[in-house]
């Protein structure tokens, strides 16, 4: 089936949050649905183009399996997208005629969370929200602030989210009847973090997950928006009892390419007693041994006696006590830029960042003592092999009493002061290693490591670090020996 195209300009797509579904994607995510009812009342909320439900009407109209009529609800907000999606809408209605199938078709173009919230709390008056067998959903991904009018109009359905794809998927969900499926392509930020907690819980309580796709590349899923954020699908149903076993499954998001999938208990994906409800994806073979390898540690950064924050220094409401050069008054101020292999390189005067910070009353309480100290960075960019990247502070190679961590940086510590060496060495191998970067990012879906996923991760025991470090005679060493240290000290366990 042909699809109606339209070209937005990419300011305007980031505006609405807007990134439209390729084809193949569309085609794949419609064949995750399970059997239907011969009526199926269909929603598609940010329909953009239309090229969803034109793969669900594809779909339906091949398989033959029994599907009679197929009445549609879109919501699209974007004016200058209406026209293509209602040339969409026409031809599944010849496409469905052809099929005999009766296709019928509604399209608003109004804001979904506004309106929707309205009718699910009863705000407008003799207005029942509608219900729905089947939601196939690309929902627009923008930050959302608190005291926007979408944030108010979601609290007031008890949904607590800071971004509209949650938005959007948290209201979908609260409109299919019991046994609705939803198909679902997201990001994966979802999947942990502190701030998507309330929708986890609520997500997690209302539909029973059938299936997770992760592609192999960042940019697989919107490829032609140069669109770096991980995306997911899931399939998943309305109930309240979670199955026990899922699917997860990946492909390269190329048309035609492979897909793999294997079959995990979901204990392993969502762990019964884990508080924060982090959805695990083992999307792959090496994610998978990374688990088995990991599976024993028991050990938190609070039983090493090691604590983990953000760095303090927020460089833009201390602006004026920023130095480009070391000057009498100033300390060291550390940013990503300053990591140089394992080691800190300070000062890196050709860089655009400051390398120093005034130390005075105003600054001090943000600046932490000299010592040894384990820091990584907050975000990694899309070629850095590794999510994870840990680099040593040294005082012994930057000399100075105080010193200012960036708020791009995470940095681990003894309760505000340095580690002892050798464990902060133990912590750099375990850290850097090839198979804890693995295990990170089956829990992990953006580029962001904050240090409560640090906090999350389990460690080996401190005689097993301190072991590490001391058997680490060097910080450059290649990521293959970095591996084979790690390996032989967990397997001596």
């Amino acid at each position: 089936m042909k699809i109606a195209v339209i070209e937005n300009s990419r300011s305007r797509q980031e505006e609405l949050g807007q990134f439209l579904t390729a084809p193949p994607v569309a085609d794949f995510m419609a064949s995750m649905f399970g059997p239907l009812p011969r009526t199926v009342r269909l929603l598609d909320a940010g329909a953009g183009a239309g090229s969803l439900t034109s793969a669900f009407v594809s779909r339906c109209c091949e398989k033959r399996d029994g599907v009679r009529a197929i009445e549609t609800t879109l919501y699209e907000l974007d004016g200058e997208i209406l026209d293509a999606l209602a040339e969409t809408m026409r031809e599944c209605v010849h496409r469905c005629a052809d099929a005999g199938i009766r296709f019928t078709f509604t399209i608003h173009s109004a804001d979904f969370i506004r309106e929707m919230s309205a009718r699910i709390a009863g705000d407008l008056f003799g207005t029942h929200p509608p219900v729905f067998d089947v939601a196939i959903a690309n929902p627009p991904y923008r930050k959302i602030s608190t005291d926007s009018a979408e944030r108010r109009a979601l609290r007031s359905v008890g949904v607590e989210t800071s971004n509209l794809y949650t938005g959007f998927i948290a209201l979908i969900q609260r409109l299919l009847v019991p046994g609705g499926q939803l198909v679902g392509i997201t990001p994966r930020s979802f999947c942990n973090g502190p701030y998507f907690r309330p929708f986890r819980e609520d997500f997690l309580s209302q539909l029973e997950l059938r299936r997770l796709h992760v592609f192999d590349s960042r940019q697989a899923a919107f490829r032609d928006d140069s669109v770096l954020q991980e995306n997911i699908i899931f399939h998943a149903v309305k109930g309240r009892n979670q199955p026990d076993e899922l699917i997860i499954s990946s492909s390269s998001g190329e048309h035609g390419g492979d897909v793999t999938e294997a079959t995990f208990p979901f204990a392993e994906i969502v762990h019964p007693r884990d508080p924060e409800k982090f959805i695990h994806i083992p999307s792959t073979a090496s994610h998978a041994t990374a688990k088995e390898a990991l599976s024993e540690l028991r050990h938190s950064l609070a039983s090493l006696g090691v604590t983990v924050s953000t760095g303090r220094v927020v460089d833009f409401r201390l602006k004026d006590a920023l130095r480009k050069e070391p000057e009498r008054g100033t300390v060291p101020l550390l940013y990503p830029c300053h990591f140089n292999g394992g080691t800190v390189h300070w000062p890196k005067l050709e860089a655009r960042k400051p390398n120093a910070i005034l130390d005075n009353d105003e600054t001090r309480p943000w600046l932490v003592p000299s010592g040894v100290y384990l820091l990584t960075k907050r975000f990694t960019s899309k070629e850095e092999r590794r999510r994870l990247v840990a680099c040593l502070f040294d005082p012994d190679e930057v000399k100075a009493e105080w010193v200012g961590f960036e708020n791009h940086l995470n940095y681990f510590h003894a309760s505000g002061h340095g580690l002892e060496r050798t464990l902060a060495v133990g912590l750099y191998a375990f850290l850097n290693s090839t198979v804890v970067d693995q295990y990170f990012r089956r829990f992990s879906g953006h580029t962001q490591v904050n240090a409560t996923d640090l906090r999350t991760l389990a460690y080996p025991d401190r005689e097993t670090l301190q072991a590490m470090g001391r058997d680490m005679k060097s910080l450059d060493l290649s990521q293959d020996e970095i591996d084979q240290l790690v390996t032989k000290h967990l397997n001596a366990r």
